[in-house]
């Protein structure tokens, strides 16, 4: 049987992202009728990359039943990689540009002194760092896109699976490496502007062309990258390899004893969910326009778990449909869109109370709907677990019954 007939939902999944991506461009302001701003076409393509981080969440949590709390330091990580090349190119444009109007010609050592300058002299400096060794160029910095976070995936996850730290002791190391990380990033020596972090990332270097059609061209990007990550998850959970995950999730020490390297399977999820995390800050920080260290603080991969749980965890399809979903609330009551609520002694201004209701539907969601809004789903397909009652999990008549599985 082909993999398209064993996962019919990977292409109702891309038939309907395809649909979307359509309408979205024959909608917008740089080739279509212009009822799409190109404000809002640069929020739908944020919202797909945070879409396919949540892809990768759903895949280290939901279906290997690794609650990390650091996936968002990976998602910054691509950001900061690819931001750096952006900065340093466009400044390199105006620098050279600028100097090029003097009586003598620049050298290259003028045009770079003047770019250091330009960057970082907002830190009290003007000589580049180490970590910007390679800012020139756009081959390597997309590398370091999936390396760098996948880098410090492998090693933190070798560190912390080898030791078999689990369950909550395992999300709270997860969270230490991310607060550590954006702790590092606030300071001023660490290379990267401190709490400035890197801003003018919407302006692609040689491009002449209006943000109407740069912010379609990351939106394709976006979907793009969306539909091919997503084919990958499909393709991993659908094997082999995504029952040895789930075994992982359901009885770790089960699978251990069947004699499978259970913390080489872990280590290879988690590097893997680092490097689409990467790529996908990769594509969402240059439509922010900026990132700095506030984007890898802890409450952001907080908010990641909240996501994928209010999707329904378990479910990659389930994963999507969280982070388009708070994404687009959040932009709404955030944005000023939402009207505010008189109660007579009090008005609720939804700007201030967004994050309660987010927390308020986390905490329902968990208790009332754990399958979350995919759950949704099952009901309209009838998709129900078996009920055995008791009979047998295996061929022979002494297997292991449902019972016995659920001690």
């Amino acid at each position: 049987m082909s993999f398209a007939a064993r996962n019919p939902s990977v292409l109702i999944f891309l038939s309907v992202l395809a649909l979307f991506t359509l309408l979205v461009t024959v909608m917008s302001e740089a080739i279509g009728t212009g009822l799409v701003s190109t404000s809002f076409v640069k929020i739908l393509g944020k919202t797909l990359c945070l879409a396919l981080v949540a892809v990768a969440m759903d895949l280290v949590w939901g279906y290997t039943g690794i609650l990390s709390l650091g996936h968002f330091a990976f998602f910054g990580l691509g950001g900061y990689m690819i931001g750096m090349w952006l900065m340093y190119e466009r400044t390199h444009e105006i620098a050279a540009a600028a100097l090029a109007e003097g009586p003598i010609p620049p050298t290259e050592a003028e045009i770079t002194a003047a770019i250091g300058n330009q960057i970082f002299g907002v830190v009290g400096s003007s000589d580049f760092p180490p970590v910007w060794a390679f800012a020139d160029s756009l081959t390597l910095q997309l590398a370091l896109v999936v390396m760098a976070p996948g880098l410090l995936a492998l090693i933190f996850g070798w560190l912390a699976f080898r030791s078999r730290v689990t369950g909550v002791y395992l999300s709270i190391l997860t969270q230490a490496m991310t607060l550590a990380l954006a702790l590092y990033l606030f300071q001023n020596d660490s290379g990267l502007r401190g709490n400035n972090g890197l801003s003018g990332l919407q302006n692609l270097p040689g491009v002449d062309a209006p943000q109407s059609h740069v912010s379609l061209w990351f939106f394709w990007a976006s979907a793009l990258a969306l539909g091919v990550g997503y084919v990958f998850a499909a393709w991993l959970v659908g094997g082999k390899f995504g029952s040895v995950m789930r075994g992982i999730r359901d009885n770790e020490a089960r699978v251990r004893f069947l004699g499978y390297s259970v913390e080489s399977y872990k280590l290879v999820v988690f590097t893997l969910t680092a490097m689409i995390a990467g790529i996908a800050g990769a594509l969402y920080y240059p439509q922010a326009g900026i990132i700095n260290p506030a984007e890898i603080a802890p409450i952001a991969s907080i908010y990641l778990a909240v996501w994928v749980a209010i999707g329904g965890r378990g479910r990659l399809y389930g994963a999507v449909i969280g982070a388009v979903f708070v994404s687009l609330v959040s932009s709404w009551f955030t944005g000023g869109q939402a009207p505010d609520v008189p109660l007579g002694f009090y008005t609720v201004k939804w700007v201030d109370w967004w994050l309660v209701v987010l927390g308020l539907s986390f905490v329902l969601v968990t208790l009332f709907a754990p399958r979350g809004i995919g759950g949704l789903f099952d009901l309209v397909t009838e998709r129900q677990p078996p009920e055995r009652h008791g009979a047998n999990l295996g061929p022979d008549a002494g297997s292991l019954r449902e019972k016995e599985a659920s001690q």
